[in-house]
């Protein structure tokens, strides 16, 4: 990100600057140029506002979620509900109707075949037909 690359500059173009060599320096530095860092709070915000798009698959969408959910130090069952909340319809429409997964890979694996099967369906359906 920006802060590292400010950072790499300084290691670069000004090794001997105070801000690489005294902590409250570094502190003061990078908390006046890229503000207050809760990597705990900026998580929890990012997965709330987290939705899968109807048009991806969820093998892309659970590496973007697991990146923030494990920065929120969130239990299990927590992950689970955010990510039931972050799923689109047609996911969980079918999800209604299997059996109730009770841990958080459980869910994962089930969504997943779930989403495989819709998206097989899909390629099957808009396939040229040939006669």
């Amino acid at each position: 990100g920006i802060a590292f690359d400010h950072y790499t500059t300084l290691l670069q173009f000004d090794p001997n600057n105070p801000v690489l060599s005294n902590w409250l320096a570094f502190t003061q530095e990078f908390l006046s140029k890229f503000g207050v860092f809760d990597t705990v709070a900026e998580a929890e915000e990012n997965l709330f506002n987290l939705q899968m798009r109807d048009n991806e698959h969820f093998t892309t969408f659970i590496v973007q979620f697991e990146q923030e959910a494990y920065e929120t130090g969130w239990n299990y069952n927590a992950l689970r509900f955010a990510l039931h909340h972050a799923l689109p319809q047609r996911i969980k429409d079918i999800l209604r109707l299997m059996p109730k997964q009770t841990t958080y890979n459980g869910y994962k694996a089930l969504v997943t075949q779930v989403d495989q099967h819709y998206w097989e369906d899909r390629s099957k359906n808009t396939a040229p037909q040939t006669s």
